[in-house]
């Protein structure tokens, strides 16, 4: 019979492996799958466009608009220098205003009871606007005009296939003069402004990539109400990191001295820390996959300087490469690097499930032996269930966690680069890849803490988690947990790219 000591063992080994893995389990149910989805494309890589149209008897007139945030117009810009040397001047930004409008009446499809109309094209322009760190934003603008029967009762249907792949929104708006619109879910007015003003998050009808109006002659309700609800005012959570960011943005495009210098780097130690601790990047693996292996403190401090190597030179890259070149969309990029993320997490949890499976074939052989001696199981015994974290699943954890740039991060080395200021630009990006991974290595250290408290209360009454041990304390269970937090990240990812 086992002695009152092997069994005090076991169960506190139960408890602990159960322990691990329901935090795991929480920190999935707090962040769902999210290495890359907590680097979800944000504003700077955004492209937002406006088609307001105005339904008469005779015709359908548009005003279109188009803005795009700054790491998309530093792109365009090779695009809009047709001359290349570095300068855009007025007539170059009238031939790309051309050329953009033309481009967007073939992609804004407009069928009057099944048919197509034909667009005559009005330029409008194309403005540089001020936007984050001194970087420029811009704003194209175009009139779109067709002749259309709208006389008579008819079916008119609206399909957006403009720049399909951007990741703003696509709002539309529709009015009548002398023409009733019927059963119409297009509001009348632009909740935007026409682009010149950020839509309230609770603003409905934004994203209308299609949608069909019924018309008949007369007037009346000429569309739908603009649909908004009551905005929500912004607590800590959202303000203090705004700040932050707005802070970061100024010292990288504003001129420094010593002591700004410093303020900035300590900045983007705070705002990468602050960051790295919303919910995602990494902590639910980490949780997941030191709950299946023996963690030390060193394997925390591993997959934070892994973090720190990874996302600095991620952003290194995507700097250069849509810096000088247009054919990489930054959005588009963003999202592979997710998918990337997603599968290195997905390596991750295959490693284990192989160590798992050759774990138990090692040991079938190797308890045949008698347990009556004495001895404790958690003096670093050998033949203690559970197996190191290997180096290259800390390795996978660290790089799927920086693998995803942050959009701040890209903004604030480009418009250091811009200004003369490259070397400051990527001290800030280590500074703030630096801060990701203090806050994921604390997350790993307090993890191993509450391992070893509980370590220590195993000779206590521990029912309750010996019961959770016993249910959820297989290796195979974290094995999964990190195969299916791999998918869900590689899925998210994915959407963006289809």
């Amino acid at each position: 019979m086992p002695t009152r000591r092997v069994l005090l063992a076991a169960t506190g080994a139960a408890a602990r492996a159960g322990l691990w893995t329901v935090l795991g389990l929480l920190s999935v149910v707090a962040a769902p799958a999210a290495l890359a989805s907590a680097h979800p494309t944000g504003a700077p890589f955004q492209v937002h466009q406006y088609h307001g149209l105005t339904l008469m008897p005779d015709q359908v007139r548009v005003v279109a608009a188009v803005h795009t945030a700054e790491i998309v117009t530093r792109q365009e810009r090779r695009t809009v220098d047709a001359d290349d040397d570095g300068a855009v001047t007025a007539a170059e930004r009238r031939g790309h205003a051309r050329a953009a409008c033309a481009e967007l009446a073939s992609g804004f499809a407009v069928e009057v009871n099944g048919e197509r109309l034909l667009w005559t094209v009005t330029p409008g322009a194309y403005d540089y606007e001020p936007g984050s760190s001194g970087l420029p934003s811009a704003r194209l603008t175009c009139d779109l005009a067709a002749p259309a029967r709208l006389s008579v009762p008819a079916t008119v249907t609206i399909a957006n296939h403009y720049r399909p792949d951007g990741t703003g929104y696509r709002e539309v708006t529709a009015v009548g003069r002398d023409v009733r619109l019927i059963d119409s879910l297009l509001p009348e007015h632009s909740v935007s402004e026409q682009l010149r003003a950020i839509p309230p998050a609770d603003a409905l009808v934004v994203d209308v990539p299609a949608s069909t109006v019924r018309v008949e002659p007369g007037t009346g309700v000429a569309g739908a109400p603009t649909a908004t609800a009551p905005a929500e005012s912004a607590g800590p959570l959202t303000t203090i990191p705004t700040w932050a960011e707005q802070r970061i943005e100024s010292f990288a495009a504003g001129r420094l001295t010593p002591l700004l210098a410093v303020l900035a780097v300590l900045t983007a130690v705070l705002l990468g820390a602050g960051h790295a601790a919303l919910p995602g990047h990494g902590k639910s693996v980490l949780a997941a996959y030191l709950a299946g292996r023996r963690g030390r403190p060193l394997d925390a401090l591993a997959v934070g300087a892994t973090v720190t190597l990874s996302h600095t030179g991620v952003v290194l890259l995507v700097g250069v490469l849509i810096s000088t070149s247009t054919a990489f969309a930054a959005d588009r990029l963003l999202g592979y690097l997710g998918v990337i993320s997603g599968l290195l997490v997905i390596a991750v949890g295959i490693g284990m499930l192989v160590a798992v499976v050759r774990g138990r074939a090692g040991h079938s052989h190797g308890h045949d032996h008698d347990h009556h001696h004495d001895h404790d199981h958690h003096d670093g015994h050998a033949h203690r269930h559970g197996r190191r974290a290997g180096w290259l699943g800390l390795a996978g954890i660290g790089v799927a966690g920086g693998l995803v740039p942050s959009p701040t991060a890209l903004v604030v080395l480009l418009a250091s680069v811009s200004t003369g200021k490259a070397v400051f630009g990527v001290l800030l990006v280590l500074a703030y890849g630096l801060g990701m991974a203090g806050t994921l290595t604390a997350a790993g250290l307090l993890l191993l803490a509450v391992k070893r408290w509980v370590s220590l209360a195993e000779r206590r009454p521990v029912r309750m988690l010996a019961r959770l041990g016993a249910v959820a304390a297989w290796p195979l269970t974290t094995s999964a947990m990190v195969l299916v937090i791999g998918t869900g990240l590689t899925l998210r990812a994915g959407a963006i790219l289809t």
